[in-house]
């Protein structure tokens, strides 16, 4: 029987766990190294392991000491110091075996051995735990337990925790006491979004977590946990309850299959993650369309949202809610939100939002856009609006997501697994998933069909019209040559195309580490006009929009300013490129669908700057591709 917890927190816990099938330290080793390289997409900066010490032929005598091992740097570093195991016979035998592995991005305390998880309880490794997000009271735990004698070696909020299970052990009430029994007591006492897996000498072969879900390589049948449930492992069985239960708690927990192949999550021919996921958008969004769209009698169908439509058409606003890359996803499909709903529409930072204490009332619609369904500040906001009343809806990438289980209704965008921390194809497709809910919510106006009709026109040649915009790479290469000495970038548009520019800016910030800005046009002359001279590059992105006179407004004082303005414009636009220094022609579609190509030389440009710049672009400094923590 095999057994995997992987937790898809704000970095990677990868637990393996075979019964009555015999594997070598060996293989045990290899399988969770392996884990943990499936995860290197979420950013870390250490990794370590925990497996059963000794080296007895008689492998149960074994489980009496724990083997920690652990490194600062990448995964392949880990590998190499378990290959420098001397004390450890990598042929012995196991019949029955837990081992935990981890790759850690520094809260607390810099990148170290001591910092890097596993955890331990103390020098003899009673218990470990390998943990990801957040204990927001660990350092009052601290102070009690330290009050008990127990002495940290860390400076991280993780080290509270196999302390306290310790305490817990040592002050047990009964020597029959179970290994879930004390995780559940250590949990209440705990605060904050976490994710735990537990190991211990003294509950041989029995693993203990939180928060579970699969590796794709190894099993496809999944159990996604829910908050406060306990998942413990004991003779290869599986058993799952609640730390606290009420009446209305449904206590099943039903295997869900997950329909995605190992080669989906692997680079393939690409030399990135970043550039096989660019190059896939031409099929992401066609199957965030999939089955939704019909182009041959104009519909749109939303399944997971066809239980509350009703609710949503008689709501008085729609607030829609995310960070970064998602509230930009959220600015880009604002204003034809607003257009087809003819509803007010706020548009929200997740931190902002609830700094504010904003007011949201029971007649609100709210909208969660995360790419994971796991950022953190998204999900407070989400439990925020809840306990208002309102009707919430999720748009995610990630079936079984926290903000997938916990939202009212909502719809998963389908664009397959991102693995760049910088997102992309993610942006494109809650782009159209939005498109899509603008043009759900005008279906019986009659005043909107034709509108509506050309809409649905524009998203049926998007595809083609993406593949299009993919062919300028070589183009951008170029460009890319001639930037990739500047400092700055200014990033211009405004309209539609705003949202580009925010985006935009932030690939070329995330993954370039230049200075970059996204401004609105219209604000040129209220303060960023004053950066414009002939040092300074400016990407301009003017498109035959309502905004298109405006934008030529700002081009030309761009370029009485000595600027050098390099266009992103439609095809045979001459008016705006005679006064161009560089142009990236993409082709024409509707003015809000504009957006989705107009990003996308954006993505390759900061692609191809990081890349001359020698950056790894996959894994961008300081970052994670989930942020759980806030």
């Amino acid at each position: 029987i095999f057994l995997f917890f992987f937790l898809s927190f704000h970095t990677g816990i990868f637990a393996y766990l075979n019964y009555n099938v015999p594997r070598t330290r060996h293989e045990i080793l290899c399988m969770l190294v392996k884990g943990l390289q499936r995860l290197e997409y979420r950013g870390y900066d250490s990794a370590g392991v925990a497996v059963d010490g000794g080296n007895d032929k008689n492998w149960e005598k074994n489980f009496k000491t724990i083997k920690l091992i652990k490194k600062r740097g990448k995964v392949k570093a880990l590998e190499e110091e378990i290959n420098k195991q001397v004390d450890l016979d990598m042929e012995v035998k196991f019949e029955c075996h837990v081992g935990i592995a981890h790759t850690r991005w520094a809260t607390h305390g810099e990148p170290n051995f001591v910092n890097s998880h596993p955890h331990r309880s103390e020098k003899k490794n009673e218990f470990l735990v390998i943990h990801n997000g957040i204990i927001t009271n660990y350092k009052d735990l601290k102070k009690f337990l330290e009050s008990k004698g127990y002495e940290f070696e860390s400076e991280t909020d993780t080290e509270v925790i196999p302390k306290l299970i310790k305490y817990m052990y040592d002050n047990r009430e009964s020597d029959e006491i179970s290994f879930s029994t004390l995780v559940e007591r250590v949990t209440q006492q705990l605060e904050g979004a976490f994710a735990l897996v537990f190991k211990s000498v003294h509950f041989p072969g029995q693993a203990v977590g939180t928060r579970s879900v699969a590796i794709i390589e190894h099993t496809k049948r999944v159990i996604f946990l829910e908050d406060d449930d306990v998942a413990a492992v004991v003779d290869g069985r599986l058993s799952i309850h609640r730390i606290t239960r009420s009446a209305s708690d449904n206590p099943s927990r039903a295997i869900q299959t997950l329909q995605m192949e190992l080669q989906e999550i692997m680079k393939g021919n690409f030399s990135s993650f970043m550039q096989k996921e660019i190059s896939e958008q031409p099929e992401s969004v066609v199957n965030t369309m999939r089955g939704r769209v019909n182009f041959d009698d104009y519909t749109v169908v939303l399944g997971g949202l066809m239980d509350h439509i009703k609710e949503i058409r008689r709501c008085r606003r729609l607030i829609v809610i995310g960070c970064g890359t998602s509230y930009h996803a959220g600015i880009a499909t604002r204003q034809v939100l607003e257009e087809l709903s003819e509803l007010p529409v706020m548009v929200e930072l997740s931190s902002d939002f609830l700094d504010r204490n904003t007011p949201v009332f029971r007649d609100d619609v709210c909208f969660f856009i995360s790419q994971s369904g796991e950022t953190a500040d998204t999900l407070l906001a989400l439990r925020y609006c809840k306990g208002r009343g309102a009707l919430t809806v999720g748009i995610t990438n990630t079936v079984g997501s926290s903000i997938s289980r916990e939202t009212d209704c909502g719809v998963h965008i389908n664009a397959g697994p991102e693995i760049g921390v910088a997102s992309t194809k993610a942006y494109t497709s809650q782009f159209v998933a939005m498109v899509m809910f603008s043009l759900m919510m005008c279906d019986d106006r009659l005043s909107m069909q034709q509108r509506r009709r050309e809409i649905i026109d524009g998203l049926r040649v998007l595809q083609d019209q993406i593949r299009q915009v993919l062919e300028l790479n070589n183009q951008i290469q170029v460009l890319a040559q001639e930037l990739v000495r500047e400092r700055s970038l200014l990033v211009m548009g405004r309209g539609y195309n705003y949202a580009t520019c925010l985006e935009g800016a932030l690939k070329i910030k995330e993954i370039t580490y230049m200075h970059s800005e996204g401004i609105l046009a219209g604000e040129l002359k209220h303060g960023p006009l004053a950066l414009v001279d002939k040092m300074m590059p400016v990407i301009m992105i003017v498109v035959k929009d309502p905004t298109y006179v405006k934008c030529q407004n700002a081009l030309q004082q761009v370029v009485a300013r000595q600027g050098h303005p390099i266009l992103i414009c439609e095809r045979n636009d001459e008016e705006s490129t005679k006064h161009a220094y560089r142009t990236i022609e993409i082709p024409h579609t509707q003015d809000c669908l504009q957006g989705i190509l107009s990003v996308i030389p954006l993505q390759l440009l900061s692609l191809h700057l990081a890349i001359l710049r020698g950056y790894d672009v996959d894994f961008p400094r300081n970052l994670a591709k989930s942020v759980t923590v806030e």
